[in-house]
């Protein structure tokens, strides 16, 4: 999925916003008033949910995002266009009806299990005026974005009549609506590029228990039919997802140990909004939204999947993953960008490495101690012949970053082709660098650049140059 890297492409989300609250607690006694737990709570976060976790998952990628939606004049309106500019969300969409009270899901969570969930919000139809104003902005704006993605909660924001005047208005300008569907008559999807429901929701609107891949077969065909859908998707959970077209496919999920699903469909359907953007086709969207999907069920809460989470998540079920810690500048600067926003301390060292030795794997094993992600910046066989003479390297670049790729103790290998490191340390910026001990008391180049230069003995009697001699001797 590292095509995907670097694309931004417009999107737009209509759908009804919510708060995702949280309260995070624990509980070692049951109350005297009733038979219920007593929870101390310790902490608590708010979270965009809803359409808002379909926009904070596309926000994750990348995406260059707009959302239309109405709320309310109440407080938790005010909440959710804070978090919205919170990730710089253009809020000039949102329409404020009167009288109306925007969702809030609050959920108390103790030993990472959920106990009870409450609701606040408004459920009515928007009113006429509301509808108009959407209507209005979609007729302008449309032939700006590349997928429409509709996000239907059933809290009023999507009606019948307002939904396929959307889908007529994107199907005549060639734009793809994804959607994700709620209640139990998908009539006014009807037109749509694709729905997503899940097993339960899709037995529900077909009325075929789904028990079998002949049932699921009849199931997700009758959909396509009746809606007049391009794709018929139907998410099987744990199984993967089901995907027709002119024939049944059925794509496996990606394992991993199960947290809490709860956002799982907003990330499926902004994966594959995100994908089909990107101009890859369903089945490679389908591929990319069951990886991002395995990865948001690992966390607890309302969460997304960045791009690079996806990667390595993919790289590690990828028996042949080594070359995936292998980045170019624009990847690695993006990189580090997210694992300092998430606290890592970020360790650079650079050099040739031509032949791997015990000298080097000490050398590294100390470096990656110093923080928690180490980067190797890797000279180029130009630079190396520059630095060693004709004869050097005896192995090619490639070889050399992915025999370091491979190793457990290095987190990523970006090559670089300059006489020195020093643009390649600026562009990441790391908080350590680390140098071998023959510079030691001596200025090292990009130290002005770091928060602290570590320098690390070499291990007598270990080097390529010997080993090289070593070898020359014996022929």
């Amino acid at each position: 999925m590292k095509k995907l890297q670097g694309k931004s492409p417009k999107i737009l989300v209509i759908g009804d916003l919510m708060i995702d609250h949280y309260l995070w607690g624990n509980s070692e006694r049951i109350s005297p008033e009733a038979p219920v737990p007593i929870v101390k709570i310790h902490s608590e976060s708010t979270l965009l949910g809803g359409a808002g976790n379909v926009v904070n998952n596309l926000n994750a990628f990348g995406a260059n995002i707009n959302i239309i939606s109405v709320l309310g004049d109440c407080d938790n309106s005010t909440i959710l266009i804070k978090l919205l500019e919170d990730i710089n969300i253009d809020t000039t969409n949102l329409i404020i009806e009167k009288g109306r009270i925007a969702s809030k899901k609050t959920r108390i969570i103790v030993s990472k299990q959920q106990v009870v969930r409450y609701d606040r919000e408004s459920i009515d139809e928007i009113n006429t005026q509301s509808q108009k104003k959407l209507l209005e902005y979609f007729k302008k704006n449309v032939e700006k974005y590349e997928i429409i993605i509709l996000s239907d909660y059933g809290k009023g924001v999507l009606t019948f009549n307002l939904t396929q005047a959307l889908i007529d208005l994107a199907n005549k300008s060639g734009k793809k609506v994804l959607v994700d569907p709620k209640g139990l008559d998908y009539s006014k999807y009807k037109g749509a590029y694709l729905l997503t429901p899940n097993l339960k929701e899709a037995s529900e609107a077909t009325q075929i228990d789904i028990s079998n891949k002949s049932s699921l077969n009849k199931a997700i065909t009758l959909l396509k039919s009746t809606f007049e859908l391009d794709i018929s998707i139907i998410t099987l959970s744990e199984r993967g997802v089901a995907l027709y077209d002119k024939e049944l496919r059925i794509h496996p999920a990606e394992v991993r140990e199960v947290f809490d699903v709860t956002g799982a469909g907003d990330t499926i359907i902004a994966s594959l909004g995100f994908a089909l953007a990107c101009d890859l086709d369903i089945d490679s969207g389908v591929k990319f939204a069951n990886l991002a999907a395995a990865v948001v069920i690992g966390k607890i809460g309302s969460a997304n999947a960045t791009l690079n989470e996806v990667i390595n998540f993919e790289s590690s079920i990828n028996k042949s993953s080594s070359k995936h810690q292998i980045k170019n500048l624009n990847e690695i600067v993006f990189l580090t960008k997210e694992l300092k926003a998430k606290g890592k301390k970020i360790v650079f060292t650079n050099g040739c490495f031509d032949l791997l030795h015990m000298g080097h794997i000490k050398y590294l094993e100390t470096a990656k101690g110093f923080g928690d992600c180490l980067i190797i910046g890797l000279n180029s066989d130009r630079s190396v012949s520059a630095l060693k003479g004709l004869n050097r390297p005896i192995n090619s670049q490639s070889d050399r970053a992915l025999i370091l790729a491979a190793l457990e103790v290095v987190d990523y290998v970006v090559i670089f082709d300059e006489d020195t490191p020093y643009d390649l340390i600026k562009a990441i910026k790391p908080h350590v660098l680390v140098k071998g001990g023959d510079y030691d008391n001596m200025d090292v180049i990009g130290q002005d650049i770091v928060d602290e230069l570590k320098i690390v003995k070499f291990i007598n009697g270990h080097s390529s140059s010997k080993i090289i001699n070593k070898i020359n001797q014996k022929k």
